[in-house]
Order: structure tokens, then C-alpha cells, then sequence
């Protein structure tokens, strides 16, 4: 067997309402004065208000930065770590999305004042220690609270990762209950989001690419496939809630450890240059990176195609993994999400310039099953047209 490492959270902690033990969890494991990272509009959710009350309870002092952006920039990253530096705290708790989980664990990072964000950017150039670190997700997509990435935008829309395991938590605290408001098209994408980190995983072309990784892979979909309607639907269903979650964070370890590939590479200068959801970047360009791959390396997708939609198991090979293409299109449409980038507002004369720049990703696109030039690029974002 090929050598491998498989790193994740130190400790999962998954259950309805369990968000009611951070107060207990927050003192033992980080002390009396902790550092709550989150987003505008986490605040007029009331978990917010909820998660402060159970730590004061604990006797734990809450410093607030609630000034997370979408899609983080620098100044935010630095804003917050100024933050924490200057309360003295002595830990960092994240609460809310992708974005603000990604946030948290650069200031657990930063805040020492041991490095510096322009020196970590890129694979293994974090080296720690950080402070203690506790990520809570509110959303079934990022799988954040278990990856050991966090993405920031440089200047106006260029992204870049921190790629290193001294950035996993100590704690993932998974509670469903924390998804049940979260509107329909926000799950869609968000779902449609961790779907593509457990494809991606699966079909790898890192050398990293491992039996825990792509086992976790097929439960994710399994979970996924079977729950993102009604959860897109019928927001309350505590099943479809709890599956979706659980897949979500699957599908985060599968990824955390068997890096993702071209999707995410050309997802990703939407939303530098037009601020489009992660997860709905990712939906527009799926099944046309996916139609891309197949010519050259259709196994993955045919081995994959019935854990998300079992009614593909009736087809074989090349037939099954283009099916698998198809039924992703249909899942997206049938979650509401728009189903190309004309539908996104987004000129067509600028699909050259989103070709060049996905070309950047390369830490991403080396991971690709089948090669990607510039060409193939604008191919793709033609086809998404």
C-alpha cells in the first residue's frame, strides 16, 4: 500500500444541542477569557447571544469580533488578531460558516505574534504553536471545523490558502439544531459544496490520495444524496439536518487529507471577481469540470455515481460516470440553484480573464485527474456559460 497521512480534529463532538455544554467545554479546555469569532449575520440569529450566555455562565469572559466578511480579506484576518492580542485572551472560539471557522484559526495562529499571515500562505509554511482553538459550524458545507485550510482574499480578488494541520482545532463541535434556520438556497449551496469536497477527494490525483479519505468519501454522499432535498426543502427535518452535517464534516476529512482539484480551482475566481457563495461557484462549474474529467478518467466518477444517486447502479462504466455528470445538473436544479453563469449577471468577455486566473490555483489544479491548460480552462467556463 502506498504511504499516506491522515490528519483531523483532535476531538469530534457531535449530538442535537450540544451547544448547550461550550460553557464547561470552553473553561476546561481554554481558560476565563476566550475570543468569539463570527459574522454580522450570525447576530440576528440568537445563537450568538445563546453561545455567550452559556459561557458566562461558566464563568468565561466573551470578546466578540463580529466583522467577519464573506470570502475574508486581509485586513479582516489582521483586525481580528489585533483583537484578540490586545484582550489577552487566552482562546479562540469560531461560530458560524466557512468563512468565520477559516478566520478563527488564523487568529489561534496569529495571535501569539510568533508569525506573521504573509509569511504562512501556501502548503506547510505554518509551524505554530497557536492558541487553543474550538470551531462550531452553523452551515453543512465547508467542513472547515475539521480541514486544516483556511482561504483568505488578497488583494481585490485573489485567493490564497494556509494550508498546514497546526490549524486544526482542538474541538469540532457539530449540533444540527444550528442548521435548522438556515435558508433553503444557503443549504443548497452550502450542500452542494461539501458534495464536490467528497468527489473531488475521491478522484485525486494527489499522491495523498487514501483508503480513510475516499471511504469517507462515499459515506458523505451516501448521507448527502439521500438528505440535501428535503434539508433544501423542509429545513426543519432533524434527520436530513443531522445527515447533511455529518456529511458535510465527512466529507471535510476526506478532503483535509486527499486535496480537491479543479472545481474548486475554477470556482474560485468567481467569487474573487464577482463575490458569488463558495459553494454555488462550485455548483455552476461542477458537472463541466466532472464532463472534462471523464474522457480520460471516467473509473472515479462510475465508482462513485450510485453512493449519491443509487439508481445509477443499473449502468456500467463510461455511461454510469457520464449519468453521475447529468444527475448532479438535475440535483442543482431541483436544490433552485441558477443553473449557469449568464444566469449569475456575469459577462462573457470576461471568461478569458477568469481562465487566466484559475491557472494561479496550482497547488489545486495539480491534483486534477486530467490535466488542465488555460485552453481547457475556458472551455470549461464556456460550457458553464
Amino acid at each position: 500500500m502506498t504511504p499516506f497521512t491522515f490528519n483531523t480534529s483532535k476531538s469530534i463532538q457531535f449530538g442535537l444541542g450540544i451547544l448547550d455544554q461550550i460553557g464547561t467545554i470552553a473553561r476546561a479546555q481554554m481558560g476565563a477569557r476566550v475570543m468569539l469569532v463570527t459574522d454580522p449575520g450570525m447576530m440576528v440569529t440568537g445563537i450568538i447571544d445563546r453561545a455567550q450566555g452559556l459561557l458566562k455562565d461558566a464563568g468565561v469572559t466573551v470578546e466578540l469580533f463580529k466583522d467577519v466578511e464573506a470570502d475574508p480579506p486581509e485586513a479582516v484576518i489582521l483586525q481580528a488578531t489585533e483583537h484578540a492580542k490586545s484582550a489577552k485572551v487566552d482562546g479562540i472560539i469560531g461560530l458560524g460558516g466557512g468563512s468565520s471557522l477559516d478566520v478563527a484559526k488564523l487568529v489561534a495562529l496569529l495571535a501569539l505574534g510568533q508569525e506573521e499571515l504573509k509569511d504562512v500562505y501556501g502548503v506547510g509554511n505554518a509551524k505554530g504553536p497557536r492558541m487553543p482553538l474550538i470551531l462550531i459550524p452553523t452551515t453543512s458545507g465547508t467542513g472547515s471545523e475539521v480541514t486544516p485550510i483556511s482561504i483568505v482574499t488578497t488583494g481585490t480578488n485573489e485567493k490564497m490558502g494556509v494550508v498546514s494541520p497546526v490549524i486544526l482545532p482542538d474541538i469540532a463541535l457539530l449540533d444540527p439544531e444550528l442548521t435548522y434556520g438556515l435558508p433553503g438556497h444557503v443549504t443548497a449551496a452550502t450542500g452542494i459544496d461539501a458534495m464536490v469536497h467528497a468527489i473531488e477527494a475521491y478522484a485525486s490525483a494527489s499522491a495523498n490520495n487514501n483508503p480513510i479519505s475516499r471511504i469517507l468519501a462515499t459515506q458523505a454522499l451516501t448521507l448527502m444524496g439521500q438528505s440535501i432535498l428535503t434539508a433544501v426543502h423542509d429545513g426543519t427535518n432533524m434527520q436530513a439536518r443531522s445527515d447533511m452535517l455529518l456529511g458535510s464534516m465527512l466529507a471535510g476529512q476526506a478532503f483535509a487529507n486527499s486535496p480537491v482539484a479543479a472545481v474548486h480551482a475554477l470556482a474560485y475566481p468567481l467569487g474573487g471577481h464577482f463575490h458569488i457563495p463558495h459553494g454555488l461557484s462550485n455548483a455552476l462549474v461542477l458537472p463541466h469540470v466532472l464532463r472534462f474529467n471523464v474522457v480520460e478518467a471516467p473509473q472515479h466518477y462510475a465508482e462513485l455515481a450510485p453512493f449519491a444517486f443509487p439508481e445509477l447502479a443499473k449502468l456500467e462504466g463510461q455511461e454510469r460516470a457520464a449519468a453521475f455528470c447529468d444527475a448532479l445538473t438535475d440535483l442543482s436544479a431541483k436544490c433552485g440553484l441558477q443553473p449557469n453563469l449568464r444566469a449569475m449577471n456575469i459577462p462573457e468577455d470576461i471568461l478569458p480573464k477568469l481562465a487566466s486566473d484559475a491557472m494561479n490555483q496550482t497547488r489545486l489544479l495539480v491534483n486534477n485527474p486530467r490535466e488542465v491548460t488555460e485552453a481547457d480552462a475556458l472551455a470549461i467556463y464556456r460550457a458553464a456559460y
